[in-house]
Order: structure tokens, then C-alpha cells, then sequence
């Protein structure tokens, strides 16, 4: 939902009913990862995918069934189904997708989680996609110190436990939030915990199975050293998703000018910045450092400093004489071997780069692959997976660095 969130966002102000489906589960080698969203609104307008392009026809027409009947679906879509040439998906995976039609106004949990992912605010959109009937649907916005929403709106939850439940709810999806993860989780409606069913519709009527999609804001890529290799893998960064820096401390090469596609141009000496990006809380477990300078003057103090925080990724280009004079720099510093395996140099993959915008292919290509567990080797060389199922690693979580 977050990388459609600007157009729902247009649609519930403008008052347009719509209806969102979301992937919800997945298994196999399937396109798309659970939160990838799909919507129709009254006018048949699409926007978003769910699976890549193999079932978007299928998904189309359950939104527009949802906007005609105002309820809510868990659909599965498999390799296992007698349709599933019919629908497209021959890759060999199931995916499960919730289709919820939105009236603007009609729940305040969902009006306020519209709102929250269009402003970049962290926050988790939960709701009940399995269990008894009156209950599909059902949605809180959960952020860090509060809820929004109350589940008292949908059917007879307020003969179930109604509070235990909520409770219960907003606390696992906090948790969740916390750890940037989307995902399920089962509670009996008197907010026990619970086993899942291994079926994909008609829960158990005692229970209901939550999905939490949570969004917080864009990992961040601090590009140090305004040369023309950072001006390409600022653009790539931003490609990726990320929310990117390039600082240097010379005035006359850090420029909005010569790095138009950043998202902010810093003037300052570089381990300052960082220090000063800590202390601000404002650094995590998903960030990546590209140090570009390879001047020592500028690399150590910051190398220095980086490898000693829990980020994501730290990388450093120069030559491998560069490398090792780099090493020997650190270790007089002080850092351990533990501290100086944490650094990727030279960054990048070996794709015989050569261009600034080759070398930002390899600089990505090696951020992807840390950060997904990828193998670096080509598809046709082995018969693994294609779409891993890495979990975040502990250092890898959205919690902040201060």
C-alpha cells in the first residue's frame, strides 16, 4: 500500500470509494512479497500490482466484485488451482490476497492509516482478514504511542472481548512495528494466542487472524564524496527505494547542481555529519554508507565510527593497495577484526564495471544482495530459489541508532 499510497490518498479526499487488494501470504516462488497492493476505485482506474502481472486481470475483477457487494475477500491464487493457467500464475506459487472496499469515512482505523502511510509517519495498518464473518475488515493504525480506530465497529466483537482483543492486537503489531515486519498472527477473539488454520478462508469462529502491513519511513543512503561516481549511485539509490544523502566537506563539489536526483546535498566533514546523525536518532539498521572519498583524511575518522554502529551497510571504493593501507589505518585506531569484517571493500560487485553508472550497478547489485541474502551468482548457475526469504538480521532492524 505505501508505493500507492499518494493516489489513495487522492481518492479518499476526493471522496471516491475504492477497493484495495493486498497480498497477504505467500509461498513458493511467488512475484510479490506480502503488502503489495493493488486498487480500483469506482471509476475502474487501477493502480499498483500484486503479482507482477500474472494475476492482475483475476484481482481486478475481485475489486471491482468488492465495490459492488461493500465485502471484503481472502482469495488464494496457487499453481494447485484447476484455474491457474486461466489466471497466469504458472510460476509455481500461491499467493493469498485480501480485497477490502474503502468508503472514506466508513472506519476511522483505515482513514487514519491512509493517512499515516501518505505522510511517512511509522505506522502499522492492521486488520482482520480471516475469521467470523462481521468481523472482515476490521482495521487499526497502530504507531509507536498510540491506535487509531477501534475494532467496537465491526459486528459482535463487543460480545468477544472486544477490549482483550483490540489490546492484544495492537500490542503484537507494535512489536511489529518495531521490527519493520509485515505479516499475520492469530488470536482467539478473546485476544489468546492462537494456531493459524492451515486453511486459506473460514477461519475458526472462535478466532481471527490479523494481517499487519507495517510502513515506516525509507531506509536512508548517505553517499560521502561529491564525485561523479556518487552522482550515479545517488540516482540508483533513489531508484532503490532509497532516502539519499550526499555529503562532502568541500562547498564547491557539494552541490544541489551536481546532484540533482538527491534527496539532500550536505556541506560538512563527513565523520562530523555522522556523529551528528546518531546523536539525532536518525540512522538504522537498514541504513547504508557509501564511502566514495577514498582520502584517508575523510575515510578513516569516518570508517572509524560507522563500523562501530549496527548499520546496514558499510562500504568503501578504492583500489585494493587502498584497501589494505585503509586496514592498517583502522587497526592503529583501534578497530577490531570483528569490527573491520564488517566493512565491504572495494564496494561493489566484479561486473567488469568501468563508467560511473556500472560502478552504481555494482555498488547496488552488492547493497541487494547483503541485504537479501542473494547468492551473487547468475540464476542459471544454480537451482536455489529466485526469491529468497531472507529475514532482517538483528542489525538490520528500523530501530534507531542514537
Amino acid at each position: 500500500m505505501q508505493d500507492i499510497a499518494e493516489q489513495l490518498n487522492a481518492w479518499h479526499s476526493a471522496g471516491r470509494a475504492f477497493a484495495v487488494a493486498t497480498v497477504v501470504s505467500v509461498s513458493g516462488s511467488a512475484p510479490r512479497d506480502p503488502g503489495a497492493a493493488l486498487a480500483v476505485d469506482s471509476d475502474g482506474e487501477a493502480v499498483g500490482s500484486v503479482s507482477g502481472g500474472c494475476v492482475e486481470g483475476a484481482v481486478y475483477e475481485l475489486c471491482q466484485e468488492a465495490l459492488g457487494t461493500g465485502r471484503p475477500v481472502l482469495h488464494r491464487f496457487g499453481f494447485s488451482d484447476d484455474d491457474a493457467f486461466a489466471v497466469g500464475l504458472t510460476c509455481g506459487g500461491i499467493i493469498d490476497v485480501f480485497v477490502q472496499p474503502v468508503t472514506p469515512g466508513a472506519s476511522a482505523g483505515l482513514d487514519a492509516a491512509l493517512a499515516y502511510v501518505h505522510s511517512g509517519t511509522a505506522v502499522a495498518v492492521v486488520r482482520i482478514i480471516d475469521g467470523p464473518g462481521e468481523l472482515l475488515g476490521a482495521c487499526v493504525a497502530v504507531t509507536a504511542d498510540a491506535h487509531h480506530g477501534s475494532l467496537a465497529e465491526h459486528g459482535s466483537l463487543a460480545e468477544h472481548g472486544r477490549a482483550a482483543l483490540e489490546n492484544s492486537a495492537v500490542l503484537q503489531a507494535r512489536a511489529m512495528l518495531d521490527a519493520g515486519r509485515t505479516g499475520q498472527f492469530t488470536l482467539a477473539l478473546d485476544g489468546r494466542p492462537c494456531a493459524p488454520t492451515d486453511a486459506p478462508t473460514g477461519a475458526a469462529a472462535e478466532a481471527a487472524t490479523f494481517f499487519v502491513e507495517s510502513h515506516v519511513p525509507a531506509p536512508r543512503m548517505i553517499v560521502f564524496g561529491a564525485i561523479d561516481f556518487a552522482a550515479a549511485v545517488a540516482r540508483i539509490g533513489g531508484f532503490l527505494g532509497y532516502h539519499v544523502t550526499v555529503c562532502d566537506a568541500r562547498p564547491v563539489f557539494a552541490t544541489r547542481r551536481r546532484f540533482p536526483t538527491a534527496d539532500e546535498v550536505v556541506v560538512d566533514w563527513p565523520h562530523r555529519y555522522l556523529d551528528a546523525e546518531a546523536a539525532a536518532g536518525r540512522l538504522d539498521g537498514r541504513t547504508a554508507l557509501c564511502v566514495l572519498t577514498h582520502d584517508a583524511k575523510f575515510d578513516i575518522p569516518l570508517l572509524e565510527r560507522a563500523l562501530r554502529m549496527p548499520l546496514g551497510f558499510v562500504g568503501a571504493m578504492g583500489s585494493r593497495r587502498t584497501h589494505d593501507e585503509r586496514l592498517e589505518r583502522l587497526r592503529e585506531v583501534g578497530l577490531t577484526e570483528v569490527e573491520l569484517n564488517r566493512l565491504r571493500s572495494p564496494i561493489g560487485l566484479d561486473l567488469g564495471a568501468r563508467t560511473p553508472e556500472e560502478t552504481a550497478v555494482a555498488v547496488a547489485a552488492e547493497i541487494v544482495a547483503h541485504r537479501r541474502g542473494g547468492s551473487c551468482l547468475p540464476l542459471s548457475a544454480h537451482n536455489g530459489p529466485i526469491h529468497h526469504d531472507h529475514p532482517l538480521r538483528a542489525e538490520e532492524q528500523p530501530r534507531r541508532i542514537a
